[in-house]
């Protein structure tokens, strides 16, 4: 296969780049139906293992489960054609369609969700996302190691075409589960067979609207249209490439000289061009359900003290951050839980920003002025916004604070696995809502979970977390939620949060499918060109 897009035309300005496009600066390229720009390479394909967002729009494109999310961001059928809710909402039983094909041609079945579950339950497996499959029956237990028999978990195949799931508790978003990645089944068969290598071009078997017909790490990966997809007449784009890129200037070059269709990453943008790129018309924005954030490892002096972590709390000036840096309208955070999530989940205030109490609870610490603070470490990724972020973190720590930070640059793949190691003193963050409720933020911060990365435990948000899951009062949900919320972000805070999210797209004329939606999730078997007449 052609080596695509293998030369980068850096274009280091706006003005310049469009001075690229008039002036035809490049080469005709064989290129897919749609070119997306991806900011990072994808660190794993495999549903039991993808946490970040880079990974799962590929991941997602691979694998589908019961249910799928549309283009507003909405859980709709998928693998399940239809579903019965029982009177108590204990009880889905869910009802598989006719004829569900793996790419193999092997059968889909209901029993394929059972393993497929069971593996990301099973404590063998480590899947940072296990947490997901808690609302069943007995699921936190059998993950935990406490309960040693599957068949107790709150999952059955009743035959080939129907599975029962039963919960714990009724939430309110079991759906919205059903159309995450993690609860999309895998083909087990290939997985046995082939070990850790199940994954490769020529050995994944996917369920999804797409396989993947190639992968060159750091240069693309090519998606082509799943013949055997029961959806396949709507999917429209029926080859995808997807570009690692994570230079703001390559990527946004490759935009305007026509090598690539949608840009979906904030982080890509160059703060000295967003005023100008906020006037075109390919640019797009909306809020959606996305908070960005500092954690800390508490596992490590100083950070293991709690008032250390408020000092370096109240000393980061938030509006300065999003004035002067991502410069979008993000509204500041005092939660890490956006205002209105869910059922209109209206969030704690958090620590404000206030240099002078900082300064007083660091020396309560022991560090008065900062004197024997030790030096520490800021983890960070390389796009532009992001390292300027951390340089004025680290002028606001040493001019309210008087103590010194580091600041350590990582690529995606090495800083993800810096936070699951614990292997930093403080790393940049940020989490999307993998439903529409206060839960999908609040929960990961429970001891143990795999999604945690900080070390923090407390004990009394160990009790709140489960007790707001078995409320089903929304009033009395929402004020446990608002009780454990302001323990994370206040009381006892192992992050800090900065600012909550807007989408940022960047699409060519006559694409279609892309829409702004709470959970920021935009399949591209949803897409298609108006001239396509869709």
């Amino acid at each position: 296969m052609r080596d695509f897009y293998r030369i980068p035309f850096l274009c280091p300005s706006l003005g310049l780049a469009l001075a690229c496009l008039l002036t035809g600066c490049g080469e005709d390229r064989e290129r897919a139906d749609l070119v997306f720009v991806n900011s990072a390479e994808v660190e794993t394909l495999d549903p039991a293992y993808v946490t970040d967002q880079v990974s799962m729009r590929v991941s997602e494109s691979l694998f589908e489960g019961l249910c799928r999310v549309s283009a507003d961001g909405k859980p709709e059928a998928a693998c399940a054609e239809r579903w019965e809710i029982s009177e108590d909402k204990k009880i889905y039983t869910f009802h598989l369609r006719q004829g569900l094909k793996w790419s193999n041609g092997d059968a889909v079945t209901a029993t394929d969700f059972v393993r497929s579950w069971e593996r990301v339950l099973n404590p063998a497996t480590a899947a940072d996302y296990a947490s997901q499959l808690y609302p069943l029956v007995n699921a936190s237990a059998y993950h935990s190691g406490d309960l040693k028999d599957f068949t107790q978990v709150g999952v059955k195949a009743l035959d080939d075409r129907t599975l029962q799931t039963t919960l714990e508790n009724p939430i309110p978003y079991w759906l919205d589960l059903a159309a995450f990645l993690t609860l999309a089944p895998v083909h087990v068969p290939t997985l046995e067979k082939f070990g850790d290598q199940w994954m490769k071009p020529d050995y994944i078997v996917t369920n999804g609207p797409y396989r993947i017909k190639s992968w060159r790490i750091d240069e693309h990966i090519r998606l082509v249209r799943n013949a055997d997809y029961w959806d396949k007449e709507n999917v429209k784009m029926h080859t995808v490439d997807v570009l690692p890129i994570s230079d703001a200037n390559t990527a946004l070059n490759y935009f305007l000289t026509e090598q690539a269709d949608l840009l979906m990453d904030k982080g890509m943008l160059h703060p000295s061009i967003i005023p100008k790129l906020k006037t075109k018309p390919y640019f797009h924005t909306g809020p959606f359900l996305g908070s960005w954030f500092i954690r800390m490892n508490v596992t490590k002096p100083p950070f293991d003290n709690p008032k250390v972590r408020q000092a370096l709390a109240m000393s980061v000036d938030k509006q300065r951050i999003v004035e002067k840096i991502t410069q979008l309208g993000e509204p500041v955070a005092d939660s890490l839980v956006p205002p209105g999530a869910g059922q209109d989940y209206q969030p704690p205030h958090g620590l404000p920003f206030d240099p002078e109490r900082a300064r007083a609870l660091l020396a309560e610490a022991g560090y008065p002025g900062g004197n024997g603070f030790p030096r520490v470490e800021y983890l960070h990724l390389p796009q532009t916004i992001e390292r300027n972020i951390a340089v004025e973190l680290q002028a606001m720590w040493s001019q309210h604070l008087g103590i010194t930070v580091n600041l350590v640059k990582q690529e995606q793949k090495i800083w993800l696995s810096s936070m699951r190691e614990l292997s930093y003193d403080m790393c940049r963050s940020s989490w999307v809502g993998d439903y529409n409720d206060p839960n999908t933020f609040i929960e990961m911060f429970t001891t143990g979970n795999g999604n945690n990365r900080t070390g923090w435990s407390n004990q009394r948000y160990d009790e709140l977390v489960p007790m707001a899951m078995a409320e089903a009062d929304v009033k009395k949900r929402h004020a446990i939620f608002q009780e454990a919320e302001t323990l994370l972000v206040s009381s006892d805070p192992p992050i800090i949060p900065v600012y909550h999210y807007v989408g940022v797209q960047f699409y060519r004329a006559g694409l279609q499918g892309v829409r702004a939606n709470m959970v920021d999730m935009h399949p591209f078997r949803a897409m298609s060109w108006a001239d396509e007449g869709n």
